[in-house]
């Protein structure tokens, strides 16, 4: 098709992909307005927006209405800067699209949270089942290291209120276990024997910490963060530890590490590559982190692998492969997650890392869909909180019998607790000459831009993000910059650029 009629439209917020010769009023799945969808097969410059009316969390999705906001995001915590402004329109009036009669969605994460809503968005005759295995009302795991920083309090953890599955008909089932899925039955079984049947099921089941085979690794004292009763734990234990050591100094180990410096002594920092964060940050970038970690009064060590940890019935100490031993009373161990897909596997479903799914979120079964961390679409399992979100909306629209489908989005990643203001999105290393890097470093921060076929494809901003939705919205738009870039423009004049276009 015609680059002016190419038939099929993408949101390139997040991944939407509307079927049609126009693209639609307003995306159904993030809300972002008619400007920001590109024609799917041949990407183009979006139109410029309309005077904004919202504003959008860069990192949690959070909408703000009204005025530019000027204080922290209330979900999250991010800074003002680093909101993106949206235009508000009016949506067109949604028809419900039939009885698909029972949708199963096992998982409370924000996938399965998000699959509820569009369900309920797109059908008010659909009957939906939430299953949790906590107990706990469904909350915000992205929010679990401010919980440990003091930064907020347990009862803002949720994602919403009892009352809201009330009002829009959802049964929840916390403290559940699925047990087996029967696909030929289209039904589930839970660890005490109830089973309950669907017409679809949704799997937001999430992952589980990956903890490598170090010898202690069960001990007392030796933990994991992924969900409250492990927040809650840790908060126990460090309160009478004299010293903790956190092993992974990936984002979640650093900001664990940062929260509880804000009430403990004697917190180090283990990580096996050379530098922090080898996936989101350069050996620069990660060097300018370095310093801020330690003067936060954290130990820090890499290129550092664990021997095994030591003690009798209770962790004592982390022996390290070059001979030394740290003392530990508490052990935290933040090496990655693995999908839980297990049930899956059980059941006949196509595996690889993940639930292999296709543009609908649907897997090699016609009646079940997969989102979140569970999800492997187009080889990518994206483990971020973003993708989980953008994921589970499309799976819930599927599933309601509205066809939607999901693009892809840039990977982004950001730091919370640590107090420095840090953006990494796409790729941040060339691939190969002909790509183009422009960077440059003064006291205060580092910019890091890299082109390639005059669009930019990846930046890391380090100390001052005020340009991150310009960054953002140049990558996920495919902008052409190739105008800016026969200016042989300095990372001073990039910086410049973002600054007059937001």
């Amino acid at each position: 098709m015609s680059e002016e009629n190419p038939g099929a439209w993408r949101c390139v917020v997040c991944g939407y992909v509307h079927r049609g010769p126009e693209p639609p009023g307003e995306c159904p799945v993030c809300g972002s307005p008619k400007e920001h969808f590109e024609p799917y097969k041949e990407p183009t410059k979006a139109e410029p927006m309309a005077k904004p009316e919202k504003w959008r969390c860069l990192v949690c999705n959070y909408e703000h209405k009204g005025a530019p906001p000027s204080d922290h995001c209330p979900v999250c915590g991010a800074p003002p800067e680093r909101f993106e402004a949206i235009t508000e329109t009016k949506k067109d009036d949604t028809v419900d699209t039939g009885k698909p009669g029972e949708i199963l969605i096992v998982g409370s994460g924000i996938a399965g949270v998000s699959a509820v809503e569009a369900i309920r968005q797109f059908s008010a005759s659909a009957r939906i089942t939430l299953v949790s295995k906590e107990k706990h009302i469904p909350y915000y795991r992205l929010n679990l290291t401010r919980f440990l920083a003091d930064e907020l309090s347990e009862d803002k953890l949720p994602i919403h209120g009892e009352n809201w599955y009330k009002e829009n008909r959802v049964n929840l089932i916390a403290g559940a276990e699925v047990s087996t899925i029967s696909m030929d039955k289209k039904e589930v079984t839970f660890t005490d024997g109830r089973t309950h049947s669907y017409d679809k099921l949704i799997l937001t089941a999430g992952a589980h910490p990956f903890i490598p085979p170090i010898p202690g690794a069960r001990m007392e004292g030796v933990t994991t963060l992924r969900n409250l009763n492990d927040a809650l734990y840790i908060l126990r234990e460090a309160k009478t530890a004299k010293s903790i050591v956190i092993i992974g100094g990936g984002i979640l180990g650093l900001e664990t590490a940062g929260a509880l410096a804000k009430r403990s002594k004697g917190i180090t920092l283990l990580e096996n590559f050379k530098w922090l964060m080898p996936r989101q940050l350069n050996q620069t970038a990660a060097e300018r982190l370095r310093k801020h970690v330690e003067g936060l009064g954290i130990s820090l060590k890499v290129t550092t692998s664990v021997q095994e940890l030591v003690g009798d019935e209770r962790v004592a100490g982390v022996l390290l492969k070059n001979g030394e031993t740290i003392p530990a009373d508490l052990a935290i161990i933040t090496t990655g997650v693995r999908s839980n897909s297990y049930l899956a596997r059980l059941c006949g479903l196509r595996i690889n890392r993940g639930i292999i799914v296709n543009d609908y979120m649907q897997t090699s079964d016609p009646y079940v869909y997969a989102a979140g961390d569970i999800a492997e679409h187009r080889g990518v399992v994206y483990g971020l909180w973003n993708a989980a979100q953008y994921q589970g909306s499309i799976a819930g629209m599927n599933a309601a019998g509205k066809t939607a489908e999901f693009g892809g989005i840039p990977r982004s990643n950001s730091i919370k607790v640590l107090g420095i203001d840090l953006l990494s999105i796409g790729k941040f290393e060339a691939e190969d000459g002909s790509d183009i890097i422009i960077e440059a470093e003064d006291k205060g921060k580092y910019n890091r831009f890299v082109f390639r076929d005059s669009h930019l494809v990846g930046s890391i901003l380090y100390g001052d993000t005020a340009v991150s939705a310009g960054v953002k919205k140049a990558i996920e738009n495919k902008e052409d910059l190739s105008g800016l870039l026969e200016k042989q423009p300095t990372a001073a004049d990039i910086w410049d650029y973002f600054v007059e276009n937001l």
